[in-house]
């Protein structure tokens, strides 16, 4: 029998028996995602692989060569998604210039010590899930007011104070953090954040696969009850979905998820727990375990164009990119017309077969996606890619635009996903046993 960490507090009550609602609960006003920052030991060489994978423009560096003596960070962008990958100097590099170690720091909220820590406990690894809010010195306020651990208290950037910055816990090393942009500046965001200097066209590649924003940024954690209630609590945020291990396991492993959203589901953060009990491991343990605790388990980014985007990274995969989870059996295929015979071509099926493309649907719209291998040594952090399709609607003006989460989350997706974690899993420890 199956055993859960905190299912029968938290009473999942599963895929089909759950009511998506949205109260419009949020706490405080949320734009958007901002960016996604990852610490790591070598920003450089980190940022040009995922540049180079992903087809993303570096447009913007913080580092020796402009005054920053802390730490170097550099700026990817494709669309709306904006990657920042961050890595410490050495600290007695601004003291021995008579400098405070973080007083040159352009991300006001970097430590030395944590950063070296944090690589050693988790490798490569997401520390920021960063939100653009109207006011992130009374965000921050009414987080902690509501139960949020605080991280960094706000503070403002720039010599005319364009920006400001905060930051509460979200689960294990990873923070949630927000920022704003002072009005009555001339400070442009498109430029990010103030300390930041832009780097010109012709230094950075032209490189772009489609890829436009961030859709949903997913947590690991050992239990969920207490990481769902706790997020709940601070950010008013509502449940989207939810799967159990009925849903979404296999024969031999399982997780439970709940996925959170703002007011308008443009802004989604699932959270998993491992289950217990089975056959294998669950997939969600075995990153806890590489992990050393909970953290990102994974970043879906939209692309306008899957199949465009697809055939750009897969032509990488063994040339300094991602590659991918293995495709799903020839069978899988078979009955894609019958699913989505409506909205695709028997071409684009075919090609969707050809990449490897999942699809799935639900009663709002289609959802298309694909899951890379772990992007770092240990078996913990991958992407995803989506394409949305459907949900269309209307706004004031008249000019259509998508609804957030267009087509859920993929539940026979997710099966498949799993599936192919377990075959790879398996592989591993063939290879290890060998």
């Amino acid at each position: 029998m199956v055993q859960t960490n905190s299912t029968q507090d938290f009473k999942l009550v599963g895929f089909s028996k759950f009511v998506r609602s949205n109260p419009k609960s949020d706490r405080f006003a949320v734009r958007r995602f901002h960016h996604i920052d990852f610490w790591c030991t070598d920003a450089t060489n980190t940022a040009r692989r995922f540049s180079w994978g992903l087809g993303m423009q570096f447009v913007a560096k913080s580092d020796l060569s402009t005054g920053n003596m802390t730490h170097a960070s550099y700026l990817l962008r494709s669309g709306q998604l904006n990657f920042l990958f961050t890595a410490p100097y050495s600290p007695s590099i601004a003291l021995s210039q008579n400098l405070s170690p973080l007083s040159t720091a352009s991300i006001p909220s970097f430590d030395h010590a944590l950063c070296r820590s944090f690589s050693a406990s988790h490798g490569l690894g997401v520390r920021a899930i960063a939100l653009e809010v109207d006011d992130a010195e009374a965000a921050f306020a009414t987080s902690v007011s509501h139960g949020a651990l605080p991280s960094s208290p706000p503070i403002t950037l720039g010599n005319n104070n364009e920006a400001t910055l905060s930051e509460v816990k979200l689960y294990g090393d990873v923070v949630l953090r927000y920022i704003s942009y002072n009005k009555d500046t001339n400070f442009q965001p498109d430029h990010f954040l103030p300390g930041f200097e832009k780097i010109e066209d012709e230094l950075s590649y032209p490189l772009d696969y489609g890829i436009r924003r961030l859709d949903h940024a997913v947590g690991n954690v050992p239990e969920l009850g207490p990481a769902v209630s706790y997020v709940k609590s601070f950010t008013g945020f509502h449940e989207f979905a939810e799967f159990t291990a009925e849903d979404v396991g296999t024969s031999e492993s399982g997780l439970n998820s709940v996925v959170l959203a703002n007011n308008d589901e443009m802004v989604l953060l699932p959270i998993n727990e491992p289950v217990f009990g089975t056959k294998r491991k669950s997939q969600i343990q075995t990153y806890l375990e590489h992990n050393e605790g909970a953290g990102v388990q994974h970043l879906a980014l939209v692309s306008e164009d899957i199949l465009k985007t697809l055939r750009e990274m897969r032509q990488r995969s063994l040339v300094g990119g991602f590659e991918f989870m293995p495709s799903p059996p020839p069978t899988y295929y078979k009955n894609l017309k019958q699913r989505a015979g409506d909205i695709l071509s028997e071409e684009q099926i075919k090609e969707c077969e050809e990449l490897g493309i999942l699809v799935d649907r639900d009663d709002q719209g289609t959802l298309l996606q694909i899951f890379t291998k772990p992007v770092g040594d240990r078996p913990t952090m991958f992407i995803e890619i989506i394409q949305r399709i459907g949900c269309m609607a209307e706004d004031e003006e008249g000019k259509q635009y998508q609804k957030g989460g267009c087509g859920g989350f993929g539940k026979g997706n997710f099966s498949e996903l799993f599936k192919s974690i377990e075959e790879y899993e398996k592989s591993l420890e063939l290879k290890s046993l060998s």
